[in-house]
């Protein structure tokens, strides 16, 4: 396009949203949110002095102060699901507000809760880190190991996991979490980051009794007891993380290191994931993927160690934050 041509289509455009005002984001073309426009860490809340809906915003930073977009924009969902679903028009009111620094609530008056509560599915990954494998003799596998949590299961950064009185050997999963911006069926490699909107900490609480034992040793069971999915702090948008697949992975039980990893270590990757799942179902924005953990899991330890209540697990990511969960 011509200079004078596309200075005159801006012109245009910026005139017609401040005439359609604060629910200008609806008018434009909604594609998923996969083009994202500059580094933003969304999160859902709640203001500590209400407990009601959940509310979109944007942090600051890692731990900082939080945007509140709906009063920005109060037309905007007030959940990450739909948000994600008003693709870029919704990221654009977003980053409106990142820029005008306006409707800032400080960190203290904030309740943060996982970036996405009710995702139509979650996606885990099995055995996907080679020191992983090495730690357990296996075989690296040559197809992705796939299986899932129910939605149930996720609870917040901060939020307490419930060790069920059926259980008497949960165990502790730091992973790297990715979520999807936009819908789609049989998605190429070469396509797949269109398709995700940004990363996470997610924490893959497991029952190993009823994950290796019990239940004909079906996984499903012993990864999906209520609270056994804490994610946050906030939803890393893809533009702002370095490199998603080498990034250091971390998990302290009360303080001490029990698993010290890198994502390059990751046998499927971001893409390939995307790809290979999308085969099977249809990926829609707010899907969340586990993609496996590095090694120094409480089972295979000699002898194996196991959380207890009271303890306090600490899962971290470099780039993306860190999440703590006790045990109660």
């Amino acid at each position: 396009m011509l200079p004078l041509l596309r200075g005159a289509f801006l012109v245009g455009l910026r005139l017609s949203q401040v005439q359609l005002g604060s629910h200008s984001w609806r008018k434009l073309e909604s594609r998923g949110a996969s083009h994202l426009s500059g580094a933003m860490r969304l999160v859902q809340f709640h203001p500590k002095e209400l407990v009601a809906e959940p509310r979109i915003g944007l942090e600051k930073e890692d731990g900082g102060d939080v945007i509140d977009l709906n009063t920005f924009d109060p037309s905007l969902p007030t959940t990450m699901r739909a948000f994600l679903e008003g693709g870029d028009a919704a990221l654009a009111v977003a980053k409106r507000a990142q820029e005008s620094g306006q409707h800032v609530l400080p960190r203290s008056k904030v309740t943060l809760l996982a970036p996405i509560t009710n995702p139509d599915k979650v996606i885990c990954v099995g055995m996907n880190y080679v020191d992983h494998c090495l730690e357990q003799n296996v075989k690296i596998p040559t197809e992705p190991i796939i299986f899932s949590k129910f939605s149930s299961s996720i609870v917040g950064p901060y939020d307490d996991i419930v060790h069920p009185a059926e259980s008497n050997e949960v165990d502790w999963e730091v992973e790297l979490a990715f979520i999807i911006g936009k819908k789609g069926k049989r998605i190429q490699e070469s396509d797949a980051m269109d398709h995700v909107a940004g990363f996470t900490v997610a924490h893959d609480v497991s029952a190993r009794d009823w994950q290796m034992k019990r239940n004909g040793k079906q996984w499903l069971l012993g990864k999906t007891f209520d609270t056994f999915c804490p994610l946050g702090p906030a939803l890393i948008t893809k533009d702002s993380v370095s490199d998603p697949h080498n990034l250091g992975i971390r998990c302290r039980v009360n303080g001490e290191l029990v698993q010290n990893g890198s994502t390059n270590q990751m046998i499927f990757k971001t893409e390939a994931l995307v790809a290979w799942v999308s085969q099977f179902v249809t990926l829609y924005p707010g899907d969340v993927f586990l993609t496996g953990t590095p090694p120094g899991v409480g089972v295979f330890r000699k002898p194996p160690i196991f959380l207890k209540r009271g303890d306090e697990v600490q899962c971290e990511i470099d780039e993306l934050g860190t999440i703590r969960n006790k045990v109660a």
